[in-house]
């Protein structure tokens, strides 16, 4: 791999064959005074490279993507994008006058093309006056319109909504009234639309479903835009032939995958483990040493005192003689003191670049019911809401109410198990949590659940409540009355140290209101039967959904999820499924 950060451009072995899209040189931008989240950034794009960009939560990843497209302006630095290339950002869902439907969204990406075909319109009208600049200008208009596409836009929108799964009778609903995964979906066929050479992705596949996932991952695997992506999503990481780590000392590039960057970072951190041992183990020597020097210069001070009491020396010679031996004595302090300041500060560097699953381990006791037990048993169940009716007059008549599923649905679910609910977006996925939960009732069919305890995680992790500090969502959670000293080493734990105690969760990232959660769980000593997961990894960088793989994998209990994430889904163990139509 290759550190780019502080002066360097890129790989050095590129040579000069290759166009540059996007260069960046000593980056600098700061929201709090000493504190940089971009420090002195220095890399560059070439045209047509695909890159995965990975970091921690508050790397400044998102910070990067806004100052590229001029969102938010850099303390200092400079950003030279190529030329006339157009470079679109999906990251927040652009908001389009009300009334909008999803067909008008996708043809404002011809807005300009429109524009010219209006004024082609307009100066046709007045060529018959012979005026010779007039007919220029029609030349140059209708030389442009045809370049961009404009004799092929209903062409170009229906290829691109065939490839990204947008049928016709879709393109007529409402864009307010869509799914974020909706959105994120109509939006990317926008930009492709505007023929967009630079796409900068933010998070793409938060909120699409299975096929909207695997629509993406055919297009930028296809696509001949240069293409930066944020994201956790490490089946999407795995199509893109390189890799980036944005971090405090710069940007570092591995040239392949996700899996491969996984590997080196693997032997990385093995190296600074083994790093970490030695530092640890010269500074005890260091210390022993120090401590061995302090007691030898005391009892030769006590020694040389006592002779030359005995050697009659007058007072102020001894005076001068000790007044020597303590200046040495400092000097010798000092030396085995800048030493081991040294190797801290070199401790402290390697910690800091240690992944935080290293430190952090989650142990939940195991559910106290038995495995097999039937926890949930439904037959022929089905749900309904009154919107889902043919109209607000006919809630009350069968015939007019629309069932959530195409098929009853019938299973048992039992202590133990591990599965996933899967189906598109508005397919009923959280709806059937919350009959499992005793939240809803079925509409249809019988639904019987044991008793058992549970907790639900979503992706917003509500467990934690914004209005709270750190502490004080701790101290919610102490119904046990721990000590308070107990408390707070639960907290130091999960890695909560004192300076953040204060911190309001609203400011929390989603990693920490993650930990945060599992912080909670084990002050509450509350190991439940089933963890109910809704879209767990959503808002998570990759460190943290390391940590709530690892605790999902090891915990003893029953286990339902709604993820898309392929990766997440495998590692923990969960291969059952229930399809919902």
């Amino acid at each position: 791999e290759k550190t780019w950060g502080m002066g360097l451009i890129g790989p050095e072995n590129r040579g000069t064959g290759f166009m540059i899209d996007i260069a960046v040189r000593d980056l600098k931008k700061e929201y709090e005074v000493g504190q940089p989240v971009l420090d002195g950034l220095t890399f560059q794009v070439d045209t047509g490279e695909r890159v995965g960009i990975l970091g921690r939560n508050g790397a400044g990843k998102t910070t990067l993507f806004r100052i590229l497209t001029g969102q938010e302006e850099a303390d200092s630095g400079e950003v030279i994008l190529s030329p006339g290339k157009r470079l679109g950002l999906i990251s927040q869902i652009p908001v389009y006058p009300a009334g909008y439907t999803v067909e008008d969204v996708l043809r404002t990406a011809f807005d300009d093309l429109k524009a010219m075909e209006a004024e082609l319109h307009q100066i046709s009208d007045q060529l018959g006056s012979g005026d010779k600049d007039l007919l220029a200008r029609y030349d140059r208009l209708q030389a442009a319109y045809e370049a961009g596409g404009g004799y092929e836009i209903e062409t170009r929108l229906e290829k691109i909504c065939a490839g990204l799964g947008i049928e016709r009778a879709f393109r007529d609903k409402n864009f307010a009234d869509l799914s974020g995964g909706e959105k994120t979906r109509i939006n990317l066929a926008r930009l492709i639309l505007v023929d967009t050479e630079i796409l900068l992705l933010d998070e793409p596949t938060n909120y699409l479903d299975a096929d909207g996932r695997e629509r993406l991952y055919n297009l930028i695997r296809r696509t001949s835009a240069t293409v930066l992506v944020i994201s956790h999503d490490r089946t999407l990481l795995n199509q893109l032939p390189a890799i980036c780590e944005l971090s405090s000392q710069g940007l570092t590039y591995y040239s392949g995958n996700y899996d491969f960057y996984k590997e080196q970072k693997a032997l990385q951190q093995k190296a600074l483990t083994q790093q970490l041992k030695e530092k640890q183990k010269a500074l005890r020597l260091a210390r022993k040493v120090a401590r061995e020097v302090e007691e030898r210069k005391a009892k030769q001070n006590v020694r040389g005192e006592k002779n030359s009491i005995k050697k009659g020396i007058p007072r102020i010679m001894m005076g001068a003689l000790k007044n020597n031996a303590e200046n040495s004595s400092s000097r010798l302090s000092s030396i085995h003191t800048e030493k081991t300041e040294k190797l801290q500060a070199e401790m402290s560097g390697i910690k800091s670049s240690l992944p935080q699953t290293d430190k952090l381990k989650t142990d939940f006791n195991a559910s106290h019911l038995h495995v097999g037990k039937v926890l949930v048993k439904a037959k022929d169940v089905n749900f309904h809401y009154p919107s889902l009716a043919a109209s607000p007059m006919e809630t009350t008549r069968p015939e007019a109410v629309k069932e959530l599923w195409s098929s009853s649905l019938t299973f048992q679910l039992r202590s133990g198990d591990r599965l996933s609910l899967k189906g598109k977006n508005g397919s009923g996925k959280t709806t059937l949590l919350k009959l499992i939960m005793g939240e809803l009732h079925p509409t249809g069919g019988v639904m019987e659940r044991a008793d058992f305890t549970s907790v639900y995680l979503d992706q917003e992790y509500s467990l934690v409540r914004n209005e709270r500090s750190v502490l004080q969502q701790a101290e919610a959670f102490n119904h046990r009355h721990l000590p308070e000293h107990e408390m707070k080493t639960i907290l130091n734990r999960y890695l909560f140290p004192h300076d953040v105690w204060n911190k309001p969760c609203s400011k929390l990232s989603g990693g920490e209101k993650m930990r945060l959660s599992f912080c909670c769980l084990m002050i509450a000593d509350n190991t439940p039967d089933m963890f109910i997961l809704d879209e767990p990894t959503n808002n998570l960088d990759i460190e943290s959904i390391e940590i709530i793989t690892a605790t999902i994998r090891d915990y003893a209990g029953t286990v339902i999820a709604i993820s898309h994430d392929r990766e997440f889904l495998k590692d923990t163990g969960i291969e059952r499924e229930i399809l919902l139509e």
